[in-house]
């Protein structure tokens, strides 16, 4: 061998040996877990589980708190948690499964597989594909259709989701922007479902957690107390973390589930990373997915915006959505990330590939601040940002920011009174929409109340704030009050639509897509 080779393949294996050596200087776990009890005594989180994986190794699996707060029962990497949109990439990699097999083609009509599917515009029924339904791209706004599931338990049935999508008005162009859904989600498990002949529950056991080893992972409907050790959901109230949407005896076989409705263990979720860390191998040894998936869920098929808060934090320069997974760049590095949020519980799992870590971040509260500011914190100790980059620098970071917006404080009711007979009379009476059904808005002692016959716990007083009449849920773990619009605004209406009274509120709680024709007056 030449010498300048051979001097060249030495100062190679130098500079990899170095690179390896920089990366195992930046894991201390000890650091690491440091970050997990600040974020728990910062937030008062009831409990969370947090791991990370480098270079196929757990490097950290911490648990803290409890299932249910109060009651003794501690987290540990078993406990289920609602892994609620991360459930998005595992739908995608059924699909992708499935492709491989040569069941479908990403670019296969949804129609081929369910003939029945309609979109309210025609030619967008003939056209979309199954690339479509997982890339936000549908035309519809954001969250369509999703107080057909959202909040739960109500009475909607997979079927009748998916039927009501045709009623459900674009708000801009098939394909020319990205707007997040879960509805056509749900379409997504149904076309695997129907490829396959099987439940969809079935599928993602057999295409998904068991080849991976993803043992506790629960999908469909199962029994708590048999399975065990299942965190509960819980909200802030008075100050105190407070139980709320806690499960039945029976988990039900919800209609979000391939969306947001799988439930998983860390150790679960360090395994999924771990499977798509590693280049086309599972952890079991065995075969699991073609490079050529693989790609195809991390290609950025959907341009998505590039925030302030991305530039600033990240120094971002893109971010795309692939089949199931967001994607974008941090401090010169590649990131494949999602999140999952339900009432009462957060989920979060960043990959950095070129870095070999994944990061897990499971939690049973009300925790979107927690979630962020725990997250980028074990993010930047990976990408080597220089600066302090703790819990409390980005909390104090998300302070200003609210400060600058204005946004601090906000969500407190306003003052408000009964409305008055004549209001009264002016929309009282049943009401039905094509895709949410009907409500009846009917007088009940001395006020009004609003209770949709199929999502229970929209159960409200009508009240009047301002000139605008107004609906306030009962449920306090339904927290997005509506605004309640007649039209005509004069005498007896004959329609009526609503708002979210906080435009910046979740966007789940679709309340701009409803549109109520009068059905029939109040029942005696």
């Amino acid at each position: 061998m030449p010498k300048r080779v051979a001097r060249w393949m030495v100062i190679a294996l130098l500079v990899v040996a170095g690179q390896a050596g920089a990366r195992d200087a930046l894991v201390d776990p000890a650091r690491l877990a440091s970050l997990v009890d600040d974020a728990v005594a910062r937030y008062d989180l009831p409990g969370i589980a947090v791991g990370v994986v480098v270079d196929g190794d757990v490097v950290l699996r911490q648990t803290r708190g409890e299932l249910r707060a109060g009651q003794g029962e501690a987290i540990n990497p078993e406990t289920l948690f609602k892994v609620a949109s991360n459930s998005k990439a595992m739908t995608a990699a059924v699909l992708a499964r499935q492709v491989d097999a040569g069941l479908l083609r990403w670019d296969d009509p949804v129609v081929r597989h369910l003939p029945d599917f309609r979109m309210a515009d025609d030619w967008v029924t003939r056209e979309i594909q199954v690339r479509d339904l997982l890339i936000h791209n549908s035309g519809l706004g954001p969250g369509a259709g999703d107080l057909m599931l959202w909040p739960s338990p109500n009475r909607f049935t997979r079927d009748e989701v998916i039927h009501g999508l045709r009623h459900l008005q674009p708000h801009w162009s098939f394909r020319s922007r990205y707007a997040y859904d879960n509805t056509l989600y749900i379409v997504a498990g149904e076309v695997a479902a129907a490829a396959a002949d099987v439940p969809f529950d079935v599928l993602v056991r057999r295409e998904v957690f068991e080849p991976l080893g993803m043992t506790r992972c629960q999908a469909g409907g199962w029994s708590r107390d048999a399975v065990g050790n299942v965190a509960q959901p819980h909200a802030r109230i008075d100050g105190r973390n407070v139980v709320v949407r806690a499960d039945a005896d029976m988990i039900p076989d919800e209609p979000m589930m391939a969306a947001g409705g799988l439930r998983c263990s860390l150790d679960d979720m360090l395994r999924w990373a771990q499977a798509w860390l590693e280049s086309g191998s599972a952890p079991t040894g065995g075969h699991w997915l073609s490079q050529a998936q693989r790609d195809a869920a991390w290609t950025a098929h959907m341009p998505m915006p590039v925030s302030a808060r991305m530039r600033a934090w990240d120094r971002s320069h893109f971010s795309a959505y692939g089949y199931g997974w967001r994607l974008t760049d941090v401090d010169g590095t590649s990131k494949v990330a999602h999140t999952g949020t339900l009432k009462g519980m957060y989920s979060a799992l960043t990959l950095l590939p070129e870095r070999g870590v994944g990061i897990v971040v499971l939690i049973n509260g009300d925790a979107d601040e927690a979630r962020t500011v725990l997250m980028q914190a074990l993010v930047k100790q990976f990408t080597g940002a220089i600066g302090p980059h703790d819990v409390d620098y980005y909390a104090s970071l998300l302070a200003a920011e609210r400060a600058d917006s204005g946004t601090a404080g906000a969500g407190t009711r306003e003052p408000a009174r009964t409305p008055n007979a004549r209001e009264i009379d002016s929309v009282a009476g049943r009401w039905r929409d094509p895709w949410f059904g009907s409500v009846a808005v009917c007088p009940r002692g001395d006020g009004l109340t609003f209770v949709s016959e199929r999502s229970p716990k929209l159960h409200g007083d009508v009240v009047v704030e301002g000139d605008r009449l107004q609906v306030r849920w009962r449920e306090a773990d339904v927290d997005v009050d509506a605004w309640l619009i007649a039209s005509p605004p004069q005498g007896s209406a004959t329609s009526l639509h609503m708002a979210k009274v906080d435009p910046g509120a979740d966007f789940s709680y679709d309340f701009e897509d409803l549109a109520f024709e009068r059905e029939g007056d109040c029942r005696r």
